[in-house]
């Protein structure tokens, strides 16, 4: 990408990494640390600090270079106090040392290194900090670089969400840079049981420094095609040559680049007719090819990224290396290595179908094996070098100790954790309340319905009114929705048009960015209106923007809150340079500094505002982006616009389990993809294509029964159980049989939920997490944990009726027994087998000694709060559960108004005990409860309707239950 600042990080960094030497190194003592000047390096004031029993800060200022003063963080600003602490010095190091861990730094160049409690290296700065001057609307910055561990081979994960199917992060280039279906937090979680916070909002790159240029570019990779310099491209208009021409690069990567177009090979394609009338325009279909050698003057692995739109396909020297479809108007990048030889040209053939869409190739060179396996932060904008070390004794705890400096993650409300329903678009109020009924007259299980986006007048956007001839009476839909026991979320976007009152009372404070209006950029909603975004930095403008939400809006009873382009989206497909330009200034500085920050500022608007109107009720908001500490604002992330095809199902996978582990635990995405490809928009889709859409859509709803928000949406076709699959079909079966079993499993499901605040859980876990000594469990891609019980091995490669599962636990002492869900069948830990995957069912298997609550099937969460709950006790190992409810709604959990049931299974004596209740109670909860233990036992499962083998009321004192003899 085209991005300011560190072009000439790492060919240029001498003159600002290794200043004049200072006198002598200084040592000053400050409250939780010390503060030093080393004695040369590029830092003339190194600040470490500890927070709470093992939180180090490390803030590093730049030696000779002219920045602003620090400012506060937004991503941890209230950090713990420190525990105890002794300093020492000694040998030309001052060592902070805490209970759990021990801050070193060097007095010669001011580089710190990180130990845990016996002394063991963790995380240690390999060289020294690479400070460049920069600058951001006129002042005066620094880009800044560190490397560290270089050369581990530890496994790293969080980084938020990312869509190239990476689970384990060593070896890999990530840009953090938010974006439609991209979602950067700069918090790294490893193996050795550390994290690394990096403060900065800015854009940042997590592995290699160097940004990504465009093959061909000038100092890029040389390219030759017919003897002659460049690529040879090839424009095709229905089949028939129109341009041949040689170009240095393939460059149509933002909306700017569409001008290098030739004139002969324009044409009127399908997306550009969209919406108009064509009469007498016939729609022609256009291809493009790009050939080349690629002249590599460096041996090893180099990385390349295909940044497009649209259907295209890379070979290299003949061979298919990627195959993709993405929707015209929301490109992003595919990624693929190659091994090369200096000197040796490697033939590469780009063949693409534009239909509007955007297209670029990048590169970047190999690095040095050591530098390819480190943990290294490089950001655009700095006023210093900002960043937390963060222990912890597992992954759990590491991710535990980051909600300790960032926020804990507040908790959902429980109707949240059912079943929702939405679609681009619920065009009236009829619709969206026929939907609803039709669950309810079909008795298939809902939580909440979803109002998306243009409810309003199209020329009215960010007025927050409804468009009467559409939404006569939204109060009344909101009653309906609720005497239906379901909720309604809606959408509402930081976007105004300028014709709005809205937008006219926030320019008046001072709270909107201009600078998409001064570009003249229009957006696509009928003839295209100018438009901009309010200032979430501003408390002024959060302020006003809540409170117009809430007199319009909230007071009509809405349940929750979608945010949608929280990036900030302004306008598509603009160029960063250009995206910085609508983005600000801030109202505390300029946009380039705070470019990843925004989603993070407009949900504490939510936050604030919903918790002043409605103080004793959980508020909710899903936000399409994200940053660290989001958490904190009852929020909940989705994985953006992505596409209909099985590659971007695979995806999601590591895209939620690295969510999950930056510390943002409340996740979901679009069941079947949000856009959809061509061939199932049609009229009459030819019958092949009809039934992959199918498969397709009952393969993601079966994945999407099994990450922490189960939520159906998309463009058409319709995405309603009873629109997609037809009536009596296996599908359709499936489909309902899934959603039943959401609600089965909602004691367990609600537990893990509110683990997430009492425990600093996580619900969607990569197996690392509980098995870190498996060294072939880290990379694995395509499964992941459901909380502790469950493994979990979506299919996404069409017609595929079995697949290979990996079952985690090599060398747990013990061994490790996974049980089928469905057949009872059980596997090893450590192996691996090609398990039954029919059409019907995802592989799903439970840990041996998982205790598993279940409830009976509902149609709403809290449809029958004193139900029995049945526990599975899967034998084989000892298990320990705490189950937990509350009322679902209030804050009043915060408080202690809650219930734990205590669960514990002894394998040797086949005993299940029931603890004393634990907390204080809740209004409205049971004094007793009917509980059912069922025992699984190798070839047993409670999949379908089971009967219990021992059924015993506990009414909150201690209870023990023995295995009946079978």
């Amino acid at each position: 990408m085209k991005h300011i600042g560190i072009a000439a990080l790492l060919t240029g960094s001498a003159l600002c990494t290794m200043p004049a030497l200072a006198a002598e190194a200084q040592v000053e003592k400050v409250p939780g640390g010390v503060v030093l000047t080393p004695e040369g390096g590029p830092s003339d004031r190194v600040e470490v600090t500890l927070h709470g029993e093992g939180i180090f800060h490390v803030v590093a200022r730049p030696r000779g270079l002219d920045v602003p003063p620090p400012n506060q963080s937004l991503m941890a600003p209230n950090p713990p106090a420190a525990g105890a602490y002794t300093v020492s010095q000694s040998a030309g190091h001052v060592t902070v040392k805490a209970a759990r861990t021990a801050a070193d730094i060097d007095l010669a160049t001011g580089q710190v290194r990180f130990f845990d409690a016996q002394g063991k290296v963790l995380l240690a700065e390999s060289a020294p900090t690479v400070f460049t001057q920069t600058q951001a609307d006129g002042k005066p910055y620094v880009t800044v670089s560190q490397q560290f561990n270089r050369g581990t081979d530890e496994s790293l994960y969080g980084l938020g969400q990312h869509q190239n199917a990476q689970m384990d992060y060593n070896g890999e280039d990530v840009e953090l840079a938010q974006h439609n279906m991209d979602i950067g937090v700069p918090f790294v979680v490893s193996t050795r049981n550390y994290g690394l916070l990096w403060d900065n909002e800015s854009i940042t790159r997590f592995g290699n420094p160097k940004p990504y240029t465009l093959v061909g570019d000038t100092g890029g990779m040389k390219v030759t095609s017919d003897g002659k310099a460049g690529f040879t491209a090839r424009y095709f208009l229905d089949g028939k040559e129109a341009v041949k021409r040689q170009e240095a690069t393939v460059d149509y990567q933002y909306i700017e680049d569409q001008s290098k177009w030739p004139e002969a090979a324009k044409a009127r394609t399908a997306a550009a007719a969209e919406g108009q009338n064509t009469a007498g325009n016939a729609v022609q279909s256009q291809q493009v090819t790009w050939t080349g050698d690629l002249h590599p003057d460096k041996t090893g692995v180099h990385k390349f990224q295909v940044y497009s739109s649209s259907y295209f396909k890379v070979y290299v020297d003949g061979e298919l290396v990627l195959d993709r479809w993405r929707q015209n108007w929301n490109p992003w990048y595919a990624n693929f290595d190659l091994p090369m030889t200096a000197g040796k040209p490697v033939n590469i053939r780009i063949e693409w179908d534009p239909n509007a869409g955007y297209m670029a190739l990048l590169h970047n060179d190999p690095l040095p094996v050591e530098d390819r396996h480190s943990v290294w932060f490089t950001s655009d904008v700095a006023r210093d070098k900002d960043y937390w070390f963060v222990p912890g004794n597992d992954m759990d705890d590491v991710i535990a100790g980051y909600r300790q400096l960032t926020g804990k993650s507040e908790m959902m409300p429980k109707w949240v954790y059912g079943f929702w329903q939405s679609r681009q678009r619920y065009d009236t109020q009829k619709e969206l309340l026929d939907v609803l009924g039709e669950y309810r007259r079909l008795r298939y299980p809902i939580d909440n319905i979803v109002l998306d986006w243009r409810y309003w007048k199209d020329d009215t956007w960010g007025s927050h009114e409804f468009d009467a001839s559409r939404f006569p009476d939204p109060k009344a839909m909101v009653d309906k929705v609720h005497e239906e026991n379901a909720q309604i979320m809606i959408s509402v976007w930081p976007k105004f048009y300028p014709t709005t009152d809205n937008f006219k009372e926030l320019d008046a404070a001072g709270a909107v960015y201009h600078g998409n209006l001064e570009q003249g950029n229009t957006d696509w909603v009928g003839p295209g209106y100018h438009s901009t975004f309010y200032d979430p930095y501003s408390a002024e403008g959060r302020a006003i923007f809540w409170r117009q939400i809430k007199d319009r809006l909230g007071i009509l009873g809405f349940d929750a809150w979608w945010a949608d382009a929280s990036e900030p989206d302004m306008h598509s497909n603009l160029s960063i340079e250009k995206r910085i330009d609508t983005m600000g200034p801030t109202a505390i500085g300029p946009a380039a500094e705070f470019f990843n920050s925004y989603p993070l500022m407009n949900a504490r608007a939510f936050y604030e505002g919903a918790r002043a109107f409605k103080p004793e009720v959980r508020p909710f908001l899903l936000t399409r982006s994200g940053f660290g500490g989001v958490q904190r604002y009852s929020s909940a992330v989705w994985s953006g616009d992505v596409a209909t095809r099985w590659y971007d199902l695979h995806a999601q996978i590591s895209a939620g389990v690295n969510t999950a582990m930056s510390g943002l635990p409340n996740w979901t995405h679009d069941i079947g993809g949000f856009s959809v490809e061509p061939r199932y928009t049609v009229e009459n889709p030819k019958p092949e294509d009809l039934a992959e859409w199918r498969e397709l859509n009952l393969r993601w709803f079966q994945f999407g029964a099994f990450t922490p928000l189960f939520r159906s949406h998309g463009e058409q076709p319709w995405r309603e159980i009873f629109e997609i699959s037809p009536e009596g079909s296996p599908m359709r079966a499936s489909m309902v049989w899934y959603d039943e079993l959401r609600y089965r499993l909602m004691p367990y499901i609600y537990t893990l939920g509110a683990d997430t605040f009492m425990k600093d859980g996580s619900i969607m876990r990569g197996l690392v997490m509980d098995f870190p000594e498996d060294r072939e469990a880290r990379t694995i891609n395509d499964e992941y944990l459901f909380g502790k019980a469950f493994l979990v091995a979506p299919v996404t490669t069409y017609k595929a009726r079995e697949r290979e599962v990996y079952f985690p636990g090599a060398g747990e002492k013990g061994g490790v027994t996974w049980y089928d869900f469905e057949s009872g069948r059980t596997y090893a830990g450590g192996t691996s087998a090609t398990v039954p995957a029919p059409a019907e069912r995802m592989p799903l298997f439970v840990r041996a000694g998982s205790i598993v609550p279940m409830g009976p099937v509902t149609q709403y969460t809290d449809e029958k709060p004193d139900a029995p709950v049945t526990l599975a006790v899967y034998t084989g190992a000892d298990g320990s559960f705490s189950l937990y409810n509350d009322d679902g709604r209030s804050e009043q959990y915060k408080a202690g108004a809650w219930s734990r049931m205590p669960v514990s299974y002894d394998d040797a004596s086949g005993t299940v005990t029931l603890g004393a209740r634990e907390g204080k109670g809740y209004d409205g909860m049971p004094k007793s409860r009917k509980v059912r233990v069922k025992w699984i036992s190798p070839g047993e499962s409670v999949a379908g309707q089971t009967t219990a083998d021992v059924e015993v009321t506990w009414n909150g004192k201690t209870l023990q239950v023995k295995r009946p003899r079978r």
